[in-house]
């Protein structure tokens, strides 16, 4: 489904400057943007906008993103990831523009069946299980096309910013079970320092109780979400900082592993 930009020129500046901040690989001064936005679905309308004019995905439907909230009372939101900054471990940053490399640990899930609006609409936190067929360990990259820091930002300029997302690495994929996330314990090290380990810290206490409302909100944007999509679904271990060049080793136990040299 090929949207238009709803708002016409309301957010043709903001538009220009992330794309420009994209194509130049230089950050964008947020100071002009602050009150631009209202509520979630500008910021959506933007992060359309801005993947429409740079062609940031090969399909109708984005096949990356990454969902997530506070905890189960607080709002959920949303962003597609663009194509090029999705990567399989082990992998390397190399040259790929970023300025944060704040490092967050999260399972992806991956759709098994297409799923249509009225699918969607439908289900429950109890019968999305059934739509997923693989997970993997993943890490995300935190950065942003803003100059300011990010404590500086209203949340709606991270959120049209594709949700402050740098770049995102799969691990291998092994099939889908339910499990006991609160048990679940994962392990980070970045670079030279100690691992550390954190147990049951998902924000959601389940990867999968965001299932049907970030595909709510997909199929309202774009149509059905086919088989084979992908969703990174929050963070384990909060955002850690790391360094060009650094390794990133991330782990879950019984999940397997992903890596990344920053």
């Amino acid at each position: 489904m090929n949207h238009a930009f709803e708002h016409g020129d309301s957010f043709a500046p903001l538009v220009q400057a992330l794309c420009d901040a994209r194509r130049q690989g230089l950050a964008a001064d947020a100071r002009a943007h602050m009150q631009a936005l209202h509520c979630e679905e500008d910021a959506y309308a933007v992060q359309r906008a801005v993947g429409a004019r740079l062609e940031l995905f090969a399909d109708a439907v984005p096949r990356h993103w990454k969902s997530g909230g506070a905890d189960r009372s607080s709002p959920l939101t949303h962003a597609p990831l663009p194509d090029p900054g999705v990567w399989t471990s082990p992998a390397r940053a190399g040259a790929w523009p970023l300025r944060l490399r704040l490092v967050e640990a999260e399972i992806a899930l991956r759709l098994g069946a297409d799923v249509t609006a009225r699918h969607a609409d439908q289900m429950t936190h109890e019968s999305a299980h059934a739509f997923i067929d693989a997970m993997a360990v993943s890490i995300e990259i935190v950065d942003t096309r803003w100059r300011q820091a990010l404590e500086e930002l209203p949340a709606l300029l991270k959120l049209a910013d594709m949700g402050v997302h740098g770049a995102l690495v799969l691990g291998e994929w092994m099939p889908y079970e339910r499990r006991d996330w609160q048990a679940q314990r994962c392990r980070i090290r970045i670079g030279q320092r100690d691992e550390e380990t954190f147990t049951g810290t998902h924000s959601l206490a389940d990867p999968a109780w965001l299932l049907p409302q970030w595909l709510r909100d997909v199929t309202r944007q774009f149509g059905t979400v086919p088989a084979g999509t992908v969703v990174t679904t929050g963070n384990w271990v909060g955002m850690l900082a790391g360094n060009a060049g650094d390794l990133v080793q991330v782990s879950f136990d019984g999940l397997g592993g992903a890596s990344l040299r920053l």
